[in-house]
């Protein structure tokens, strides 16, 4: 991924970020995953007063991409402080490897609000995901 592009999806989570409904935890969090066609869609967590019901920013952004007719994502840019590089979640790693293709790993981008990142991959951030087996899709 060139540093342009990258740079434009940290931008996109850092605005979604924003956006973020967290009167709880008051922990803000933005994710953008960019398609295969160079579409980006948001996404920002939503908490609830029952905290199970909590929905995390990157599979905010995931209903939002598949929501909108794709299933193609080939980068996600993770956005939550100004101090500390966003990994997403055990949860959301499971989900974002469903869509993920697996020829071409997807590039996940840590990001602080300053706009600065970290670049690394679902693969190494998920060795080893669950998958079904070949016809049960």
């Amino acid at each position: 991924m060139d540093q342009k592009t990258a740079q434009t999806l940290v931008n996109k989570a850092i605005e979604a970020r924003e956006k973020a409904y967290a009167p709880y935890s008051k922990f803000k969090v933005g994710a953008a995953i960019l398609t295969k066609d160079g579409t980006i869609f948001p996404g920002c967590n939503i908490e609830n007063a029952s905290y199970g019901a909590t929905i995390c920013a990157e599979r905010t952004a995931v209903a939002n991409m598949v929501s909108s007719g794709h299933t193609d994502p080939v980068a996600i840019a993770i956005c939550y402080n100004e101090t500390e590089f966003a990994l997403p979640c055990g949860i959301c790693r499971q989900v974002l490897s469903e869509f993920a293709n697996e020829k071409e790993d997807l590039i996940v981008l840590m990001a602080k609000t300053d706009g600065t990142y970290q670049e690394t991959t679902l693969s190494a951030l998920l060795p080893g995901a669950f998958k079904l087996a070949d016809g049960q899709k």
